[in-house]
């Protein structure tokens, strides 16, 4: 059974990424934090140092199940354009469901254009899947998946596509399906990757 403190830290994060999300980091004040979730600033201040790590520990906690579900794509299926498909889905479904925590994670790359801090940190998931995503790639061309490429630049274009449908989808959510539009632009992507194979 979880102690008191971990059940209040738990509801405090979750209260924030709301307010986070919803309202926006610079908005979102520890008062109002600890005011949502029912808690005390001692409480808040016992287990984060700041508002801000809190913001990035949220942030992690996010990378960290996008990262696990990914991981589980690729286990699940036998060829790489099958992992990619599905890993568009996975990004699709979060589109659609808010909460998935896309909003925070649109609200954590506006506040790191602001923070050099959070900006470093902001690099740091991009590079990271950029390379997973030049790996995989390179890996189903070596498989004769993919006809013979530029990883780098694939991953580029795959992981660019991703992070401007999120953008467009919280920016314009009425304007169109952004789960469908990002599943028909991957599927454009690996049509692409595909001709020509060897």
């Amino acid at each position: 059974m979880p102690r008191s403190g971990d059940l209040t830290r738990q509801h405090i994060l979750r209260t924030a990424e709301g307010l986070f999300a919803t309202r926006g980091y610079d908005a979102t004040g520890v008062a109002q934090i600890c005011r949502s979730a029912g808690a005390s600033k001692g409480a808040f201040y016992h287990h984060f140092a700041s508002k801000h790590d809190l913001f990035l520990e949220l942030l992690d906690s996010w990378l960290a199940a996008l990262d696990a579900s990914f991981a589980s794509a690729v286990q699940q299926t036998a060829d790489v354009p099958t992992a990619l498909e599905r890993m568009a889905d996975l990004v699709a479904q979060g589109i659609r469901r808010p909460e998935l925590r896309l909003g925070l994670f649109v609200e954590f790359w506006a506040h790191a254009q602001r923070d050099p801090a959070i900006w470093e940190r902001a690099a740091e998931p991009y590079a990271r899947y950029l390379t997973y995503f030049e790996r995989l790639i390179g890996q189903g061309i070596e498989r004769g998946d993919f006809r013979r490429t530029s990883p780098r630049l694939s991953a580029v274009l795959l992981t660019s596509t991703a992070l401007g449908m999120l953008m467009q989808a919280q920016f314009a959510p009425e304007d169109e399906e952004w789960g469908d539009t990002l599943r028909a632009t991957v599927g454009l992507l690996l049509e692409g990757l595909r001709e020509g194979r060897r």
